[in-house]
């Protein structure tokens, strides 16, 4: 089913909604929820949490891309839980290694107060990724947004584990480069 029809269907308070959003995108969103999690019971609990907050944000939401929507709040529930367990000690190790990664990077901006400042460290990361190659920059965003594994992306790429390795370090090193010459602490 089309994504306009799966909204329209929330926009009539359809019961039909949710199945067909499972239908369509529950892999993806499930796939999303445990690289984080790392943990198949918490990932089908934060699928489930998605769907309901699915459903109460359209309407008045009207997303452009339903997938880009749901891998949002699926990846954000996800890392809340990820937080959550980790206080009770309970963590993913894949996402604690993705954080230790890119902290490298960035280290010090989640203690920005100004959500301008935020803004602005995020639109110089999207400004920088605009720049990689197609490929490059793909495999960074399975990383560092999808939480991909080193394995799962050398497979989807067909690289070897320690290419893709090595390209991510050399991108993190770029990306703190670039971040660096405009002028951002990190």
């Amino acid at each position: 089913m089309e994504d306009s029809k799966i909204i329209e269907l929330y926009f009539e308070r359809s019961e039909q909604a949710i199945p067909e959003t499972e239908k369509k995108y529950g892999a993806y969103c499930k796939t999303v929820a445990k690289n984080i999690l790392g943990n198949e019971e918490d990932a089908e609990e934060c699928l489930n949490d998605a769907y309901l907050a699915v459903w109460n944000s359209i309407p008045p939401a009207v997303p452009e891309k339903l997938s880009l929507f749901l891998g949002k709040i699926i990846r954000n529930l996800s890392l809340n839980r990820y937080r959550k367990n980790k206080t009770q000690k309970h963590g993913g190790n894949e996402t604690a290694v993705v954080f230790e990664e890119i902290d490298e990077v960035v280290s010090g901006n989640d203690d920005v107060e100004k959500s301008y400042e935020r803004r602005e460290v995020l639109a110089a990361m999207n400004e920088f990724l605009e720049t990689l190659t197609e490929e490059k920059r793909s495999i960074f965003i399975c990383r560092y947004w999808y939480f991909d594994s080193i394995e799962d992306i050398a497979k989807r790429f067909g690289k070897k584990e320690s290419g893709i390795y090595s390209s991510l370090e050399r991108t993190r090193k770029k990306l703190r480069k670039y971040l660096t010459e405009r002028s951002y602490e990190i």
